[in-house]
């Protein structure tokens, strides 16, 4: 018995300096937090810097399509100097496994000379599989350089949908996601962070984003019946925000996870949400449920925004069986090139990425003139690229733009 009890003393004491970490950690990027950081201001800067990183997997594809309509829409002020654009690699999963590292330092300083980045899909190593249990790239870079809002739209017209997800980047259950630990053989323990500070700011920028827009409806979306401190937290920063937000009509709700994802598919409900705030992972979870209501996660874009750094992505992964079959030149870059629709809005050119934002409608919704499959019984990416770019280049289909601009603000 007394061997018995030392050795789980032992085990609970490892368990306590595993914690007592990680509670350190924590309180050190909350005081981070506390000081505060101005936003960047991209018109007072020549050049803005635009990092690209291709990523792995098809993220080597659909990462050069999305940079050429970058390129295109950017053309003039790349001309004048106003714009540069960085090619950042080093983010394959071979040389992340080679240096054991969720981004090499090397490429990490690279990143960091970048004011706005366009990053394609990179592979996250899972059990069983061949690389090292290294981190995700994106949950070390939204770390890194302290991108705490996702922020992913989703509009079907002719559904009634036009949903903006705010998702907080750097808390929940995702920070420290590869910090759990095995306890003993039998017992594995995980950690969920939720801050005031965390959930003030991504909720803060939600009714923020609604203000400016109009838009009267933000919805928090969370499991604070069962998870009751976290969540709890979450919660409660929302409705005591809300308060502050009544004067410009904008109502605040919340929805548990598991019922907001009914909703959501409900074609008489579905209709009634706006701007929708929550945690990583029921944000993950969501906004994947509500592309494919758009046409698929291959064709959701997403940003990752902070005060003094922005990155935009695809929203799924790196697909290297794809790559594997030989099918990666018919991988669908219409979800990087939405990324790079969104950095164009970041920095300050709003109608050129209404622009794209229009093309990717209009080429991938409605005419439809080519396909992508993800096999040769369709289009290639680069081919869907030069068929969007055509389509914004073309002066005659002016009128049909303006009717289909009208339909699609409705």
């Amino acid at each position: 018995m007394e061997t018995i009890n030392s050795y789980q003393n032992q085990i609970i004491e490892n368990a306590k300096n595993h914690f007592e970490k990680i509670v350190k950690e924590q309180l050190a990027r909350v005081e981070e937090m506390k000081k505060g950081v101005e936003w960047i201001d991209y018109s007072k800067l020549k050049p803005i810097i635009i990092g690209i990183c291709w990523g792995d997997g098809i993220g080597m594809r659909i990462s050069k399509d999305a940079e050429r309509v970058l390129k295109y829409m950017l053309e003039e002020e790349l001309a004048a100097g106003c714009v540069e654009f960085r090619t950042i690699s080093g983010l394959t999963i071979e040389n992340r496994a080679k240096q054991k590292k969720a981004i090499p330092e090397d490429v990490l300083e690279e990143i960091k000379k970048c004011h706005v980045v366009l990053k394609g899909p990179t592979t996250t190593p899972q059990a069983g599989d061949k690389w090292p249990n290294i981190e995700s790239a994106n949950v070390a870079m939204r770390r890194e350089l302290d991108l705490f809002a996702n922020v992913r739209p989703v509009k079907v017209p002719e559904q009634g949908i036009n949903w903006i997800f705010f998702r907080e980047n750097t808390e929940g259950a995702y920070i420290l996601g590869s910090r759990g630990i095995d306890v003993t053989n039998d017992l594995s323990i995980d950690f969920k962070v939720i801050t005031e500070q965390g959930s003030d700011r991504i909720i803060r920028m939600a009714f923020e984003y609604a203000k400016n827009n109009g838009l009267k409806r933000v919805t928090a979306v969370t499991k604070s019946n069962v998870v009751k401190t976290t969540d709890g937290r979450f919660s409660r920063a929302a409705k005591r925000i809300a308060v502050e937000y009544k004067q410009y009509g904008i109502e605040q709700d919340e929805w548990y996870v598991d019922i907001m994802s009914a909703k959501l598919i409900d074609p008489l409900r579905r209709g009634d949400f706006q701007v929708i705030v929550l945690p990583p992972l029921y944000g993950d979870i969501l906004t994947a449920d509500a592309a494919k209501l758009q046409g698929g996660v291959g064709t959701a874009g997403s940003a990752n925004i902070g005060k003094r750094y922005a990155m935009f992505e695809a929203i799924h992964g790196s697909a290297p069986r794809m790559v594997d079959e030989g099918r990666d030149i018919y991988a669908d870059p219409s979800s990087m090139i939405r990324a790079a629709s969104m950095l164009l809005r970041h920095i300050g050119f709003s109608e050129r990425a209404e622009s794209v934002d229009m093309a990717l409608e209009i080429c991938g919704q409605f005419e439809k003139k080519l396909t992508i499959t993800g096999r040769n019984t369709g289009a290639t990416g680069a081919e869907f690229t030069s068929y969007l770019l055509d389509w914004i280049n073309n002066p005659s289909l002016k009128k049909e733009w303006k009717n289909f601009s009208q339909k699609f603000k409705k």
